[in-house]
């Protein structure tokens, strides 16, 4: 289960990352309350993994996880660039999220 809510984290850790580009330096209302709720979730839920799983497993497929997701959600969302260089890089941070999970059990 702790894995199911690490991942779930991550997924919140998207949304707040995506959220800031839409809070315009918190200066928008609803943009920046619906970033700061997915803040605190997914920092809870991190907190609620950490329970049974190693502390740097359980931050690095957090950050794992947000990092490949934004990225992802920027290309589709954003317009950000593409490359394949770019997306072999994720895909090697996605096989890191993996080989975490292999190796922990």
């Amino acid at each position: 289960m702790s894995w199911f809510i690490l991942i779930i984290a991550g997924l919140f850790e998207v949304a707040w990352a995506v959220g800031l580009k839409y809070t315009e330096g918190f200066t928008r209302f609803w943009p920046s309350a619906g970033t700061l709720t997915a803040m605190a979730v997914s920092v809870g839920l991190l907190g609620l993994a950490m329970k049974e799983l190693p502390v740097g497993t359980a931050y690095a497929v957090w950050t794992g996880v947000g990092a490949v997701g934004t990225a992802i959600l920027g290309i589709y969302l954003l317009g950000d660039p593409a490359t394949p260089a770019r997306l072999v890089c994720l895909g090697m941070i996605a096989c890191g999220i993996v080989g975490l999970k292999v190796v922990s059990g």
